[in-house]
């Protein structure tokens, strides 16, 4: 499964940990940013966006991650969802299908990231009822 990865300057040293972490498992693509000077995180959002094909999946950081989950969930075929812990992760997964981890870089530590990437990766859409439900989120767009 390739990784796409981006962020803006709040969440920039988070990014860094995070792919340094899943490199060793996965092909990761940082579309960035590159360092903490001041940017905008829509910019990054469509780098990121753009890269994001089947049997890939995204993930994003920001400082709350609020701002990053609006921008992303306007594209149809994205499903972010702003992640805290390890529960939203499993449901995000589960029943959402979510194919973009978004995450606060000011409320996650690392080590609680390493435990929501785990399972957020290796959780699967349970299907079922589940599908019917994300079937519909397209027809909403």
């Amino acid at each position: 499964m390739k990784i796409i990865i981006g962020s803006d300057h709040r969440g920039f040293l988070l990014k860094e940990k995070i792919k340094k972490f899943l490199e060793k498992d996965y092909k990761v693509k940082d579309v960035g940013t590159f360092s903490q000077k001041r940017c905008d995180y829509p910019d990054f959002v469509l780098k990121l966006v753009k890269e994001m094909k089947k049997n890939c999946r995204g993930i994003f950081i920001c400082m709350t991650g609020i701002g990053s989950s609006i921008a992303l969930n306007r594209f149809k075929h994205i499903r972010a969802a702003l992640v805290l812990n390890q529960d939203m992760a499993f449901f995000s997964r589960a029943h959402n299908n979510s194919n973009v981890l978004v995450l606060g870089a000011k409320y996650t530590s690392f080590n609680k990231v390493k435990k929501i990437l785990k399972i957020w990766l290796n959780t699967k859409f349970e299907k079922g009822r589940h599908l019917r439900r994300v079937k519909k989120l397209k027809e909403l767009g």
